[in-house]
């Protein structure tokens, strides 16, 4: 592994730096793109259809290729589930079991992880058991990264059944592939999608619903002169050779903003309240966002469910992986009105994101209580054991590589075995920007840097934002399913380049 020398001098100045730059804001390196864009504001914000199960329980998901329009007069092709980027959106409710079957239809291996679920280990998503195009004849094994052989793969011709339970709370998941040594742009060509999950307890509460309920998918993309998908890939044909050119190393950056597949879409609103998931799904970049004319964000939600209480904010910081459940109220704007959200971390075409345009006066029953369904505290005092883990580049030239603890992923070799019912005091320490998920656990951040946790920690997560030369402690609760799980970094090329760890739940 090389890294370029812009990020060399990030990864050296980083520490003398962190405080002047806000820790670093940007986590890659960006790709121009060769077509131009259009202007931004123009395009129509498109919202995901909702997956329509084929029977009570069932659903099933084709991933293929399609050519859909995202620059306007041009065509790219993108791979989704469903054909469509975003896939659809899984809706499902709390104590009712769902079977999704995902059919391949790609020319390349997939695996697809349920991120945010807690769902037995064969329905994870591991990177290494994959579903192979039917009648696909493997590799011996199926990337370069992890030193595993064959025996590491699980292999299904076709289409598997996921199995998800959906014994957890209201939250806003996602969806996406999780290949190994692929992820990065098997998920920047578009296999990604929300699952969203409610229960009565959320239902009770007068939150905007039906159209106002908006899940935005936010991503950033580079496009060729011919408006396919632009992406520093070794092997563009995602067969065999994994990893990307030496420059991007530190993780892709496009230079569109995508919101829901569309670049710098418009949305028009009713001046009423409006209940916005936002899901940052791009590769490595970061955002900060705000909302101008005055506007601002209520936080009511984060990554895996409703806070305890609204946070009034004015920015919303989201790492890869991150969510946030805002509510935005419309009302004291008159029709014609128009409030942008913009990305403070951005410059220049990155700094806008999207726009709301204000179309008319409805009447709106909802509200945002002031207090919301009580959270389980986080007592750090029961922690059955403490573990430190270490996200950091080591080795230098061609040697180099991202890894937890100065390993390389060696699937099947645990770092930590927590028992089943019990919560861990896990300390995350890193070099650079590294969002780490943790799969089945719940965690709540307890400390950032010695102090308090900040507005971005707030609630029970999945994604922690772990920075330049930064320590954070977390709880893990470890709930649910014993089995081989796994903890990542989430900035895809450094997953890809096997910033990965097992655990397994005892």
């Amino acid at each position: 592994m090389t890294v370029s020398r812009r990020g060399l001098l990030r990864l050296a100045g980083a520490a003398g730096l962190a405080a002047a730059a806000g820790c670093g804001e940007t986590a890659g390196e960006t790709l121009s793109s060769e077509l131009r864009p259009p202007a931004p504001f123009t395009v129509p914000l498109p919202v995901p259809p909702v997956a329509v199960p084929v029977r009570p329980g069932r659903y099933e998901l084709a991933q293929r290729a399609a050519r859909v329009e995202i620059i306007p007069g041009t065509t790219t092709e993108i791979w989704g589930f469903g054909g469509t980027f975003p896939g659809p959106t899984l809706r499902l409710r709390r104590g009712e079991r769902a079977v999704v079957r995902v059919r391949n239809e790609l020319p390349v291996p997939t695996s697809t992880h349920l991120h945010g679920g807690v769902v037995p280990p064969e329905s994870d998503g591991y990177p290494t058991d994959l579903v192979a195009p039917a009648g696909h004849r493997p590799p011996a094994a199926p990337g370069g990264h992890h030193g595993a052989d064959g025996t590491a793969v699980t292999w299904h011709d076709g289409a598997k059944d996921y199995v998800y339970p959906v014994r957890q709370r209201a939250a806003t998941l996602w969806y996406h592939d999780h290949r190994m040594d692929f992820t990065g742009p098997q998920v920047w060509r578009g296999l990604a999608g929300f699952a969203l999950i409610g229960d009565v307890e959320e239902d009770e509460l007068p939150l905007p619903a039906g159209e106002r309920d908006v899940p935005l998918m936010i991503c950033d993309r580079a496009f060729a002169a011919d408006g396919s998908f632009r992406y520093p890939a070794l092997d563009p044909a995602l067969r065999e050779t994994p990893g990307v050119r030496g420059d991007f190393m530190e993780g892709v950056q496009g230079d569109v903003i995508l919101v829901n597949g569309a670049p710098w879409p418009v949305l028009e609103v009713a001046a009423a309240r409006y209940r916005l998931r936002l899901l940052n799904a791009s590769n490595a970049r970061r955002y900060r966002l705000a909302l101008t004319g005055g506007a601002r964000f209520v936080q009511i939600g984060s990554d895996l469910g409703l806070l305890g209480a609204p946070a009034v904010r004015d920015t919303i910081t989201l790492a890869p992986a991150e969510r946030a459940d805002v509510v935005v109220d419309f009302s004291g704007h008159r029709p014609g009105a128009v409030v942008t959200m913009v990305n403070r971390f951005g410059a220049g075409p990155t700094r806008d994101v999207m726009r709301f345009q204000v179309t008319r006066r409805v009447r709106d029953d909802s509200a945002v209580p002031a207090r919301l369904p009580a959270l389980e505290p986080a007592v750090p005092g029961d922690a059955a054991a403490r573990r430190r883990f270490d996200f950091r580049r080591t080795g230098q030239g061609g040697a180099a590589a991202w890894t937890i603890n100065g390993r390389r992923f060696r699937p099947g070799e645990p770092l930590a075995r927590p028992r089943l019912g019990t919560a861990e005091v896990w300390r995350l320490v890193s070099d650079f920007h590294h969002p780490v998920h943790v799969h089945l656990a719940r965690l709540r951040v307890l400390a950032r840097g010695g102090r308090a946790p900040g507005p971005a920690d707030a609630g029970w997560k999945d994604t922690v934002d772990v920075r330049p030369y930064e320590v954070v402690d977390v709880l893990a609760r470890f709930e649910g399913y014993r089995g081989r799980y796994m903890m990542h970094c989430h900035n895809l090329e450094h997953e890809d380049m096997a910033m990965m760890a097992d655990f397994e739940v005892v």
